[in-house]
């Protein structure tokens, strides 16, 4: 853990000298319901364009609901939730896809039948900002970046996703967000049960994607896989907001983040 506190201490050095960005998306009192149940409780949140931002907290806490709720993925929802400055409260989750968002759900959503290849034709291109090498409005990442960036995958083309590692099946399913356009991404517990080679993997390209400009909210269970690349981390608990945490201030909170989280 000393390791990983010093890492992020650098790296937030680091950052300083590149000024972030415009609001990319902001989180205004919001509540959400599965059915009767009351999941998120007044949760407010910002995140600026070319930031890496965590949520953590438990199991339960509420963080896949927060992104899911984003989304509109949920039963019910109330609050204020701007994207890229548009309010999106009233939309479907394939309208706010098209605002530039892709969401990574834990579960990967990958088509298991297709090839990798097929995997990567299908997304449609959603409306993206255009930063960034490679990527214009409308136009996400071609095969041969998506390729360079996961060699694995390249290796992989022809074969079904059942045949996939769950590595090269993580891999696939962000690359599959990529390859729409799209610079708001929502990622959730993209590491579960994963090798550590993969993981290392997961961080480069996080990192990469983060230095073309993109914006990355990252619910993560791996503290150790995350603190070293967040600007901030937002801790939930019992569906609401306790507190922020910028990673300058990490090192200082580490016997309370260990507390609070079981790390």
């Amino acid at each position: 853990m000393t390791v990983v506190m010093e890492q992020a201490t650098d790296r937030q050095a680091s950052a300083a000298d590149s000024p972030l960005g415009e609001e990319q998306l902001c989180l205004r009192e919001l509540n959400a319901w599965y059915g009767e149940s009351h999941v998120l409780h007044g949760v407010n949140m910002t995140v600026r364009r070319g930031e890496l931002v965590t949520l953590l907290g438990r199991n339960g806490a509420g963080r896949s609901s927060t992104l899911r709720a984003i989304m509109n993925m949920v039963g019910r929802r109330s609050g204020e939730i701007l994207i890229k400055g548009q309010d999106s409260m009233g939309l479907a989750p394939h309208r706010i896809a098209h605002l530039g968002v892709g969401f990574c759900p834990e579960e990967r959503g990958i088509f298991a039948s297709l090839s990798v290849e097929e995997n990567l034709l299908l997304p449609p291109l959603v409306k993206s900002t255009g930063h960034g090498q490679g990527q214009g409005q409308g136009q996400g990442m071609s095969l041969d970046e998506l390729y360079a960036l996961f060699p694995n995958l390249h290796e992989r083309r022809t074969s079904q996703g059942t045949r996939l590692s769950g590595g090269e099946q993580q891999m696939l399913a962000l690359a599959r967000i990529l390859r729409t356009g799209a610079d708001l991404l929502l990622l959730d517990e993209i590491t579960e049960g994963l090798a550590p080679v993969i993981n290392q993997k997961l961080a480069e390209v996080l990192m990469m994607l983060k230095a073309r400009g993109m914006t990355i909210v990252l619910v993560e269970q791996n503290f150790r896989f995350a603190a070293p690349l967040a600007d901030r981390h937002y801790l939930m608990e019992h569906g609401t907001i306790l507190e922020e945490i910028s990673a300058a201030e990490l090192p200082a909170r580490h016997e309370y983040l260990h507390k609070v989280l079981g790390v």
